[in-house]
């Protein structure tokens, strides 16, 4: 008998006029307003109501002065989160703190590479991670997911410095195993490449798989791994994100960098109070999303099967994001588009974002009510242009 739910993640929340990037900046990529949006990676729901009671606690307080991420009530919260969800024992004299991921990811790329360096991603690649690269001057080396050969192609390259992992994998919720990864840590120490394991869909593991934290892997290798828990609780606006160096002069050099020439010696303290409040409070919150959101993928699949059984189509390992290939229906990929954006209102990110034509990715992390809404105008819009 299942445990009755304690959250509700069915009712509709209007983000309109709120400075949403999904709902009120859908324009920007799309080029017209009013579309339904399943794109960028947040979700529709509250955040966990004991982060909610934290942040009221600490607005309640009245003083935002400036604050520190170096003291025990953060620092121990992350490593009570991962000996409760990983079994890992952390040591947080490793921990960094950073205002996002991605600008750790940056930090990290300008100590441990030069321009015109080589950067090695998995393809299809998170348009963040090429952006980050190729802003910088570095060279963006992609290799297929899975592709363990073309992988160490890449690493053996004289000019490659750096191994960007997502793991989990994103777009495709690729939840990479243990033996893959020591292999990756194996190969990346043979060649001297740094890897950079960015982990911030990890919470997200979906039934059946499990997430392997790169620490438990990296061995002597140059490493960090960089995480947050906004993604999984839903407070990316609220910034801020963590790291694990395994090098002490790394971690030196990073903090160094992080608290003078970029100014960041502050942390958000929300953001500190959020943390603290979903990884000590937050684990029965996001196992319930968790399911719901399997929930929705499921529906998808249910679905596509129906619509198009030819396309086999699974729900992803980890993530609440639907990455669908459509190539087995030869549809047009802008053909596509015209039909979701003009005639069905949808906004559904194309594969092509992440080097990936005759792909979408569609975000299921959002009432079910909201899910069928655009996975029946995917349908139609398919069916249309077919």
């Amino acid at each position: 008998m299942s445990t009755p739910a304690r959250y509700d993640f069915d009712t509709v929340i209007d983000r309109r006029g709120t400075w949403c990037v999904q709902w009120d900046g859908v324009a920007d990529r799309f080029g017209v307003d009013g579309l339904l949006p399943f794109t960028i990676s947040d979700m529709d729901f509250e955040t966990a109501p004991e982060v909610l009671v934290a942040l009221r606690a600490r607005l309640d307080h009245g003083v935002l002065g400036y604050t520190t991420w170096q003291q025990d009530d953060f620092r121990s919260a992350i490593a009570h989160w991962y000996a409760t969800r990983y079994g890992t024992e952390l040591d947080t004299g490793r921990l960094v703190y950073g205002p996002s991921v991605l600008s750790q990811l940056s930090q990290l790329l300008q100590m441990w590479t030069g321009e015109g360096d080589g950067v090695v991603v998995h393809t299809p690649t998170y348009d963040g991670f090429r952006k980050a690269v190729t802003g910088l001057g570095r060279e963006l080396r992609g290799v297929p997911v899975g592709d363990t050969e073309a992988l160490g192609r890449e690493l053996e390259r004289a000019d490659a410095k750096v191994l960007v992992l997502c793991s989990p994998h994103n777009p495709t919720g690729r939840v990479w195993t243990e033996a893959e990864l020591r292999e990756t840590a194996a190969l990346a120490r043979r060649h001297g490449v740094a890897v950079i394991s960015d982990e911030i869909h990890a919470d997200f593991v979906h039934d059946g798989y499990v997430h392997v934290p790169w620490t438990q892997v990296a061995g002597d290798g140059r490493w960090a791994v960089i995480s947050s828990a906004s993604k999984s609780f839903n407070f990316p606006a609220l910034t801020g994100s963590y790291g694990i160096i395994g090098d002490p002069a790394d971690r030196t050099e990073y903090l160094r960098r992080m608290e003078t020439a970029e100014g960041l010696a502050s942390p958000a303290v929300l953001s500190l109070t959020a943390h603290i409040a979903a990884y000590r409070e937050g684990g029965a919150w996001l196992d319930e999303v968790r399911e719901y959101v399997a929930g929705n993928l499921a529906l998808i699949a249910e679905r596509l099967d129906g619509a198009f059984p030819e396309l086999g189509w699974e729900p992803p390992q980890a993530g609440y994001l639907a990455w669908i290939d459509l190539r087995p229906l030869g549809v047009d990929d802008e053909a596509l588009q015209r039909a979701l954006i003009e005639r069905e209102k949808v906004a559904i990110m194309p594969g092509s974002v992440y080097g990936a034509p005759g792909f979408l990715r569609l975000n299921a992390g959002c009432p079910r009510s909201k899910v069928e809404a655009g996975v029946a105008a995917l349908v139609r819009a398919v069916g249309a242009v077919r």
